[in-house]
């Protein structure tokens, strides 16, 4: 086999004034929500529902995100420095850069607003909005694995896989500006291994659901999301560097802990859909509620 590698060499900074930094990883993060909100927008569109109703449910799904995957991050990752100081963990949850998000929490923090949001809103109930959601979801979460392949981080292992790539390490100049030393092996691009699965799910999450729009069996297309992104997550796990030392220790590390219990919930989710589900979609797509 011939080896080959790529250089790595992207700057994290897209531009720089005075102590604003503007980053793809904000950039891709924001770009995430912004086509996320056009693809629901589309949704509510086919499917009759008040787009006034989206507004709502944008500033649901960022502010359940952002606070679900910070605080999943240190509850999961960094529980000690959570107790110690709690105060930097709410100052950190509105204050950018978010350093440290962890997808397990954003997906508590988002299926639990979109509980409380579906009781608010009697013709988008739960299973009916985490469905079309979770399309946007998943585009969402191909678009932060970018972002971390982008500030070289979350590492794959050491390879030399013919598409193995090259990182590089940071530290600043006299003047101020960014250093980038290339590391001295290679390793899996772990990060876009997630990112080209995550928008593959995209695309056959909206193909499934342009196919059936309102008569899509509730809860199918959270089923299917929760099974694919967190099976796929627990087998990544093996290509990539431990986020914490703890884990270094552990059989399994807290990202494949936490993804089972996740797999299993999306089993049970889709048993559910394909047993009642049809009926459900039946339902809510046949009947007018104020």
């Amino acid at each position: 086999m011939i080896f080959l590698e790529i250089p790595w060499n992207v700057n994290p900074i897209i531009a720089k004034l005075g102590s604003f930094e503007l980053r793809w990883y904000g950039l891709l993060f924001a770009s995430g929500f912004l086509i996320g909100y056009q693809i629901m927008s589309h949704i509510f569109k086919k499917e009759g529902k008040p787009e006034k109703d989206l507004d709502a449910l944008l500033f649901v799904m960022i502010i359940a995100t952002v606070i679900g995957a910070r605080f999943g991050h240190y509850f999961f990752y960094e529980f000690e420095s959570l107790q110690k100081d709690p105060a930097k963990f709410f100052i950190d949850m509105i204050v950018p850069p978010y350093n440290g998000l962890a997808s397990h929490g954003a997906t508590i923090g988002i299926l639990t607003a979109l509980l409380i949001y579906g009781r608010r809103h009697k013709d988008q109930p739960f299973l009916w909005v985490t469905d079309r959601i979770v399309i946007t979801v998943a585009l969402g979460g191909a678009f932060i694995r970018l972002g971390n392949l982008m500030n070289h981080e979350i590492l794959g292992k050491e390879s030399n896989v013919p598409w193995a790539f090259r990182f590089n390490t940071f530290s600043l100049n006299t003047d101020g500006s960014l250093k980038m030393t290339p590391e001295a092996f290679t390793r899996h691009p772990a990060q876009l291994y997630e990112s080209l699965s995550c928008f593959i799910l995209c695309a056959l999450l909206y193909l499934i659901w342009n196919k059936y729009k309102a008569k899509t069996p509730h809860g199918l297309l959270l089923g299917i999301f929760l099974i694919w992104v967190f099976t796929l997550r627990f087998f990544y796990e093996f290509l990539k560097e431990n986020q914490e030392a703890f884990e270094d220790n552990m059989a399994l590390n807290m990202g494949q802990i936490l993804s089972i219990p996740a797999v299993l919930l999306g089993i049970g989710i889709l048993i559910y859909s394909l047993n009642k589900g049809k009926k459900d979609a039946e339902y809510y797509s046949t009947h007018k509620f104020d």
